[in-house]
């Protein structure tokens, strides 16, 4: 199903993750903190989850950049943090469900799909390329 990824530079994952997290964080910490009353996620839970998307960022884009040769276990640990971001997430979406809006239901279970995808593709690269 997946099979273009065998195409992508294994480098190139952590520059779309990187990419990925400075967007989430951006509208995490920005756009949503500012229309909260629209999404109904707590500010200081955004400011949390932006936090923890620039340190994503910070990682991913240092991975990129210094790409090692190494680099498989760094891959599988950005994989392995995405897919607990995806956990906490779904749980505060849960525990937050009271006040939270159909555009913030909608933003987060968009967001969660989003990054276990690609936490998922970057655990077959990982795992496709150690093998190889």
């Amino acid at each position: 199903m997946f099979d273009f990824i065998h195409r992508i530079p294994p480098r190139t994952f952590f520059l779309v993750d990187g990419l990925g997290a400075l967007i989430s964080a951006f509208l995490l910490g920005v756009v949503l903190v500012k229309w909260e009353h629209l999404f109904g996620m707590p500010v200081v839970t955004l400011y949390y989850l932006a936090l923890a998307a620039g340190a994503f960022m910070v990682y991913s884009l240092s991975c990129y950049l210094f790409f090692p040769k190494n680099w498989r276990p760094l891959l599988r640990l950005i994989a392995l943090v995405n897919l607990s971001y995806c956990a906490l997430t779904l749980s505060l979406l849960f525990y937050h469900q009271p006040q939270l809006t159909v555009w913030g239901n909608a933003y987060f279970i968009l967001e969660i799909i989003l990054v276990a995808t690609l936490a998922f593709l970057e655990l077959r690269v990982a795992k496709r390329s150690s093998a190889a």
